[in-house]
């Protein structure tokens, strides 16, 4: 995975066909958080792990957090918000 900054706003990977975005999360639990994202999802997934009380038989826990892209925003930086009703 390429870890550069972006250049700009819109940056071509050389190892993608798309283009990296700059987008900033609004809201819920990861509120502030700037990452660079690839063709524009419609829906980005925050993940938080959870530490269980006793055996999981290997299970892994963790709390899961949508954000959804606000269509009128069309320059980066992209902006997600917290949508508090997805499961």
């Amino acid at each position: 995975m390429d870890t550069r900054e972006p250049r700009g706003p819109r940056e071509r990977l050389g190892e993608h066909d798309g283009v990296a975005e700059v987008a900033v999360l609004d809201g819920g639990p990861a509120d502030g958080v700037r990452m660079r994202v690839m063709d524009r999802p419609s829906v980005v997934q925050v993940t938080y792990p959870c530490e269980p009380d006793g055996p999981t038989g290997g299970a892994e826990v963790g709390a899961f957090y949508v954000y959804r892209r606000d269509p009128r925003v069309r320059e980066s930086p992209l902006r997600y918000g917290y949508d508090r009703a997805s499961p």
